[in-house]
């Protein structure tokens, strides 16, 4: 195996499936703005990867025409993205006052009892990452949980947030395609 030279482009790390959802993204602006799409094109990459590693947002910032520093700079700024490894369920804890008064801080202190970590930790079998979030615009349905960035959860009692762990911890039911 040769070394890599410096100007040949590093090996890309998005699938097809990705890179094709990433330019259907970008289509939805003119040529020019197809640096629009950076916020949908890092979800994907960390969709498929995790977490996004300086490569992939190397990668990101080439398909968008950007300078990686922009993406960065994106990836850093909003707490949806990984800049590290995080666990298999990311679960975040509103702990702003509306949610503190009505039960969060109780909520996170059994979350933590529960997996045994505190905020910005992750289980050592790499299924939880716990993190403390900023308003998840709930509060009437506080104490909320976010669960992966994708499902709230409201209302989270002690037996509630028992039940999500469990269900969160079960193994995936097959997919269609294996059965």
């Amino acid at each position: 195996m040769r070394p890599v030279a410096a100007h040949e482009p590093s090996p890309k790390l998005l699938s097809a499936d990705a890179l094709a959802r990433i330019e259907r993204e970008a289509a939805k602006f003119p040529p020019e703005r197809r640096q629009s799409a950076v916020m949908a094109a890092l979800q994907i990459a960390q969709l498929e990867h995790g977490w996004l590693r300086k490569e992939l947002i190397e990668e990101v910032a080439a398909l968008l025409g950007m300078p990686a520093i922009a993406v960065y700079e994106v990836a850093s700024f909003y707490a949806m993205y990984h800049l590290a490894p995080v666990g298999r369920h990311k679960l975040t804890v509103c702990t702003n006052l509306p949610c503190a008064l009505s039960g969060a801080t109780a909520a996170a202190a059994h979350l933590r009892r529960r997996l045994g970590i505190g905020f910005g930790e992750t289980t050592a079998d790499g299924e939880f990452t716990l993190k403390e979030g900023e308003c998840l615009g709930a509060c009437g349905d506080a104490p909320v949980l976010l669960v992966d960035n994708h499902r709230m959860c409201s209302f989270m009692s002690d037996d509630k947030v028992d039940a999500l762990i469990d269900e969160l911890k079960a193994p995936a039911p097959p997919a269609a395609a294996d059965r």
